[in-house]
């Protein structure tokens, strides 16, 4: 697939970004843009480096939420598959002894 470019802004600042899908990075940039815009209006700075340091923290916040949260349901999965994986085979052996 090939990259194209698309120019976004965020926080006031224009960038051009290629990637494989334009309206992907749209979509990121505005994330980007909104968390920055709320940090601005609940901190007392107007220094762009430290609100964007400051959303960065937040995003990577909501990303080790979403994890924890990932990583649970895949553990829950996995215990379940191996119990169904288990009694299966339970199964299949009782079947082999009948038959």
């Amino acid at each position: 697939m090939s990259e194209s470019s698309v120019r976004v802004e965020i926080f006031d600042q224009p960038y051009n970004l290629r990637g494989p899908d334009p309206e992907y990075l749209k979509k990121m940039a505005e994330y980007v843009d909104t968390k920055m815009r709320t940090v601005a209006q609940h901190a007392n700075t107007v220094d762009s480096l430290r609100v964007a340091v400051l959303a960065a923290l937040n995003i990577a916040d909501e990303y080790q939420i979403l994890k924890r949260k990932y990583d649970a349901i895949a553990t829950e999965l996995n215990q379940r598959s191996h119990t169904l994986e288990d009694a299966l085979d339970a199964v299949l052996q009782d079947e082999r002894r009948a038959g």
